[in-house]
């Protein structure tokens, strides 16, 4: 743990962006108040001349001592305003010192969050150009030209696969979460419990789910919504059997409104050995045919590693299944970093993949999230170097340009390896709709099942409120009509039209 001793004292929130910021270049930071020979000890200095904000931070460490600089001009506007840009100033400061004090670069400068493309859509949104926005983000964010280049890229794709981004505030897409799989994989959080049929679990769940789909589909039929996309899942839709999945469509088309105007619908089957030719089926009837087939490795050492019971075989055989009954849009997830994987191991799971061309492809950077098994014993799991997994990303981001693929969307996520970065690749055209639309929060998701999140997005501020559904299955069961009526209590606030708008 590196601890970090500031000169004067800041409010809470400021604190622990210092400590986001530090947590860039050491595993975990804390800031102490007291002298201490092993922290690292910073000074800042702000002022104010003619209108230009000029700071200074002093930072040693070690022995040694590293200044940093920046100025920029007062922002207009309330003093939440200015608090913002005080926080970045100083975010700057920092970053340069730490830079230097440490040798590392970072390429996605002093932003810590999820979503940078975001950022990128803000400034085009206020009637800059391309390159007024990319000039923004090296100077304001100091994110690099390479990463500010890759945002752009992205952004005009997303803007080509809906050219109505920006307007889609006035419906909604659906989110329905499956909370099982056959195990549940070392670096997983969410909502995934293993299926075990005892005790009526999953058809406890199944029951409350219909029922929720039913009464969001009631709210939705009277005001007669449109819905963008639709996309299920968990934990891995796919656990539960054919004839529950035949029934769950079913319901689904039953209750909700104008299912003719949905532009896309996601079912992931992302653990192969969920997936069977009954279920492909099932699929086929309701007219769904974009999947994930996850491999996430092709090298079974390390799905053994990872808690994963399927081998690359079975991978490859039910892509191929998928493929030959129908399937025409399938994804597949790659992840860097994986225990014991280095540049070799990923490059195999490139050429293994360049033999299926599936329609997306997703590069996702391994993150050590809080509650994982992987976090709770990282002494078991081996993973690559920052340098590495940097060499491992380029590698990705060669392979899908050679293989005709175009990155469209992007989301970063704490402590992840390498402060890099999850990137979707797709071929041209066949871009996932609802991962553009949840990643750059345009428009309400409402979140169905167990452990659902539910984003609420005010049409007029852009404000987001969230509601999630409880995690745990019975818990859901239990608790599902009060979650449907806290979120159609949300749904009222920001669609308050009157009944049946048609």
């Amino acid at each position: 743990m590196q601890k970090i001793m500031l000169t004067e004292t800041f409010p809470q929130d400021w604190v622990r962006m210092f400590i986001h910021l530090a947590n860039l270049f050491f595993e975990q930071s804390t800031i102490i108040e007291e002298e201490s020979e092993e922290a690292i000890r910073v000074a800042f200095s702000l002022d104010l001349q003619d209108g230009v904000y000029v700071g200074k931070a002093h930072l040693s460490w070690n022995g040694n001592e590293y200044s940093s600089s920046f100025s920029e001009r007062e922002d207009a506007g309330d003093s939440k305003n200015k608090s913002r840009q005080l926080k970045r100033i100083y975010s700057h400061l920092l970053l340069e010192a730490l830079e230097q004090a440490t040798g590392m670069q970072q390429a996605w400068g002093i932003l810590t969050g999820i979503r940078p493309t975001k950022l990128y859509h803000k400034y085009r949104r206020q009637g800059m150009s391309s390159e007024e926005a990319r000039r923004l983000l090296l100077e304001r964010h100091r994110i690099s030209e390479e990463k500010s280049e890759l945002l752009a890229i992205i952004a005009d794709v997303q803007l080509k696969s809906i050219p109505d981004l920006y307007e889609l505030k006035d419906g909604v897409s659906i989110y329905i979460g499956i909370p099982f799989c056959p195990t549940k994989c070392a670096y997983c959080t969410f909502p995934a419990y293993a299926i075990r049929r005892k005790n009526g679990r999953v058809e406890s769940f199944l029951d409350a789910l219909h029922e929720e789909i039913q009464e969001m589909g009631k709210w939705l039929t009277a005001r007669n919504m449109d819905i963008t996309t639709i996309y299920f899942g968990g934990g891995t839709p796919t656990s539960i059997e054919a004839d529950e999945m035949d029934a769950l469509y079913q319901t689904m088309y039953d209750s909700f409104p104008n299912m003719e105007k949905v532009r896309e619908i996601t079912v992931e089957a992302g653990r192969p050995d969920t997936i069977t030719p009954e279920k492909i089926e099932v699929l086929k009837k309701w007219g769904i045919d974009r999947i994930s087939v996850n491999p996430q490795s092709y090298t079974d050492e390390t799905l053994k590693a990872i808690g994963r019971h399927h081998t690359v075989q079975e991978t490859i055989d039910k892509f191929w299944l998928s493929r030959n009954m129908g399937m025409k849009n399938i994804n597949m997830d790659l992840i860097i970093g994986l225990p014991n994987e280095g540049i070799e191991e990923f490059r195999h799971s490139l050429d293994e993949t360049a033999k299926m061309q599936p329609e997306s492809l997703t590069i996702h950077t391994l993150s050590f999230k809080r509650a994982s098994e992987m976090t709770r014993n990282k002494e078991k799991y081996q993973v690559a170097d920052r340098t590495t997994v940097e060499q491992m990303m380029h590698l990705g981001e060669q392979w899908t340009a050679e293989n005709g693929y175009v990155p469209y969307y992007l989301y970063r996520q704490k402590n992840i390896l390498g402060n890099l970065e999850n990137v979707g690749y797709a071929k041209p055209g066949e871009e996932s709709l609802y991962n553009i639309i949840i990643m750059e929060e345009v428009q309400t998701i409402i979140g169905i099942g167990c452990g659902a999140s539910s984003k609420f997005i005010d049409r007029e501020t852009g404000k987001i409120t969230q509601f999630y559904n409880p995690k745990d299955p019975a818990a859901y069961s239990l608790a599902y009509a009060e979650s449907i009526d806290k979120k159609l209590a949300h749904l009222d606030a920001i669609f308050p039209e009157a009944v049946n708008k048609s």
